[in-house]
């Protein structure tokens, strides 16, 4: 007899939300130059959470001048004052991880317990982790004395926004670079309060800077002539206009973008464990993560098996209210994310791939997608070609190990893969294959700020994570 889960909310008091917020420009609050402000919504309610100030490129301009002044003290600190900083940060975030974890959940739609077990802990590691190398860059691997950059403009997505936060401005903070940070439109409250925490700090003024607004705030910042470095990670598409507004400049870029992951079984693999990596693998976070195993390649004498259990299992994943930490599915972003998901879906069906999900009741306020997979897929498929961005599964078979590393490798992405099986000879002959920027053998998802991250193809260049991400930051 199963048990009914009993709701067990987590309490929205720990957070103050202000009713409206400025950009952080030179450590301060300001509005913005042209007086404009965007709302952002809660995706579980489309509950208005706060009205946000949008940028301008008089106020990238702001910005970027606040960097550049304070570039010339902080990038003079020794490391190991930078340290101590990023140190104060890491602890800071630490103390405060309830809070942030509750904020980024009603901003963003992914269950609490993510955000409290995952993101979080990953942000504070990051800044400690970086903490430690700030006064050892002359071990880094490249050469004596490195210098920073300057100031390096970060465009951030909406999908892992303190994470994605702490990957760019740590690194850039611990090699002596200043920073200017536009965070996605739709879930721009986790820097504002990252802006405090520098305040909390003591964080020289100037040395981040946070200017909020849509894709027109990104492209002035970019574009603007005193960037020394763009980090960017979003979609192929945008990745693509960066680039070439970037060509002929002498900024140093990171890109990474999309992924259309692979995660491939043999008929040896653990097949409980393999079924509790593939959910990890597609539908974490809603399956809105650039390295999801969003392709499953399962070798034809199991498929049978592995789709009998993969379906009861996801039968047991509970869909609904974020902030309950019995939930496992939380909401979709956006409006507009959910109106793609849904069409890349329909199209499979229009196609000829075979549907199925569990059943599942949709809240009727907020963004919801149940958890699907698609059999009966071939490689012409949208669904099997295309980022889908959500919680989307499309299963391929395959018979021999070269056919499932030619599928793996049929794609315009090349950002990760997952490998299952019991054989450590099978697993290193087939990631040797693979172009993929991130390989997992029998587990999928995990990641360390200590291991590079990064694509090739229409994934993207450049590493962020382990010594690799310091690169990025330095004159070299």
């Amino acid at each position: 007899m199963a048990f009914d889960y009993a709701p067990a909310p987590e309490s929205r008091a720990v957070v103050d939300i202000a009713p409206s917020y400025g950009l952080f420009i030179d450590g301060e609050f300001t509005e913005a130059a042209g007086g404009k402000v965007f709302k952002t919504v809660s995706p579980s309610s489309e509950e208005v959470l706060s009205e946000v100030a949008q940028g301008s490129a008089e106020d990238v301009d702001r910005a970027v001048k606040a960097a550049r002044k304070a570039f010339e003290k902080w990038s003079a600190l020794p490391g190991a004052e930078r340290a101590k900083y990023l140190f104060r940060i890491a602890r800071i975030i630490q103390e405060r991880s309830r809070e942030l974890a509750v904020l980024e959940t009603l901003d963003n739609g992914k269950p609490i317990k993510e955000t409290r077990d995952a993101d979080l802990p990953l942000v504070a590691a990051h800044f400690f982790y970086y903490a430690g190398w700030a006064d050892k860059l002359d071990h880094a691997g490249y050469g004596a004395n490195p210098r920073p950059l300057g100031v390096a403009g970060q465009v951030i997505p909406w999908n892992f926004p303190l994470l994605m936060l702490a990957w760019k401005i740590a690194p850039a903070l611990a090699t002596g670079n200043t920073v200017v940070l536009k965070p996605a439109e739709t879930t721009p409250l986790s820097a504002l309060f990252f802006a405090d925490i520098c305040r909390q700090a003591g964080l020289p003024k100037g040395v981040v800077n946070i200017v909020t607004g849509d894709g027109t705030t990104g492209a002035a910042l970019v574009a603007h002539e005193d960037v020394n470095k763009v980090a960017f990670t979003g979609s192929t598409a945008v990745g693509k206009a960066i680039a070439r507004t970037v060509a002929g400049s002498d900024k140093k870029l990171t890109l990474e973008l999309g992924g259309k992951g692979a995660n491939i079984v043999f008929d040896d693999a653990p097949l409980d464990q393999a079924v509790e990596g593939i959910v990890q693998g597609i539908f974490f976070n809603q399956g809105q993560v650039c390295c999801a195993g969003s392709r499953l390649l399962v070798q034809e004498s199991i498929q049978d098996e592995l789709l009998d259990s993969l379906k009861r299992r996801l039968s047991t994943l509970r869909l609904g209210d974020p902030l309950d930490k019995n939930t496992d599915i939380g909401a979709i972003n956006s409006a507009e994310q959910l109106a793609r998901i849904t069409e890349l879906a329909d199209s499979g069906e229009a196609e000829g791939a075979e549907r199925w999900a569990p059943a599942c009741e949709l809240p009727s306020a907020g963004y919801w997608f149940a958890p699907t997979l698609f059999t009966n897929v071939t490689q012409a498929h949208r669904i099997a070609r295309e980022e889908i961005f959500g919680p989307v599964l499309s299963v391929l078979s395959f018979r021999t190990p070269a056919e499932a590393v030619a599928k793996a490798n049929n794609s315009q992405y090349g950002l990760s893969a997952g490998i299952w099986t019991e054989k450590g000879s099978r697993m290193l002959a087939v990631a040797s294959k693979l172009r993929a920027g991130v390989i997992w053998a029998n587990t999928f998802n995990k990641f360390d700020p200590t291991s590079p991250f990064g694509g090739f193809k229409e994934s993207g260049f450049g590493r962020e994570g382990g010594r690799h991400g310091l690169e990025a930051y330095l004159d070299v």
